[in-house]
C-alpha cells in the first residue's frame, strides 16, 4: 500500500532528525578523541560534507551514517557519494590558507542503535588527493 503525502513527509522528517542527531553524536565522539570540529553540514554546489574535523595538521572529512551495523554504514557510501564528498573537499581545501601542510583523510562515523558511534578511519582513499 503506497504511503500518503503526509506519511511520506513524516517519514522524511524523522530521517532528517535522525541524521542531525547522528551528526551531533558523531561530532561529540570526535571531540572526545581530540578533534576540533571546523564545519558541520558544509554545503557546496558539488556536494556536502557532514563534518570536517581537525587534530593538528590532520583534517578528517567525515561522512556520518545512522545504520544498524558498521557494514551497512560502509555500504551506504558508494563511489558516487565518495566522488561528491571529494569534490566538496577540493573546494573547502582551496579556501584554506594552510592547505599545503594539511593531511586529508576520509573517515566514516557509523551511528548504531544503542551504541557509542564507531569511527572508521580512512574509510576510503581519494583518487584525486593521493600523492604522486
Amino acid at each position: 500500500m503506497p504511503l500518503s503525502a503526509g506519511d511520506e513527509r513524516e517519514k522524511r522528517r524523522r530521517g532528517f532528525r535522525r541524521g542531525h542527531r547522528g551528526e551531533w553524536l558523531a561530532a561529540w565522539a570526535l571531540r572526545l578523541k581530540g578533534f576540533r570540529i571546523l564545519e558541520t553540514r558544509y554545503r557546496t554546489r558539488l556536494g556536502e560534507i557532514d563534518l570536517i574535523a581537525r587534530r593538528g595538521d590532520l583534517v578528517a572529512i567525515v561522512e556520518v551514517k545512522a545504520r544498524t551495523s558498521v557494514v551497512a554504514a560502509m555500504d551506504a557510501v558508494g563511489p558516487a557519494a565518495q566522488r561528491r564528498i571529494e569534490a566538496a573537499t577540493d573546494l573547502w581545501l582551496a579556501r584554506q590558507r594552510d592547505h599545503a601542510r594539511l593531511s586529508i583523510r576520509f573517515d566514516l562515523v557509523a551511528v548504531l542503535p544503542r551504541r557509542w558511534p564507531v569511527h572508521v578511519q580512512g574509510a576510503w582513499r581519494s583518487r584525486n588527493l593521493d600523492p604522486i
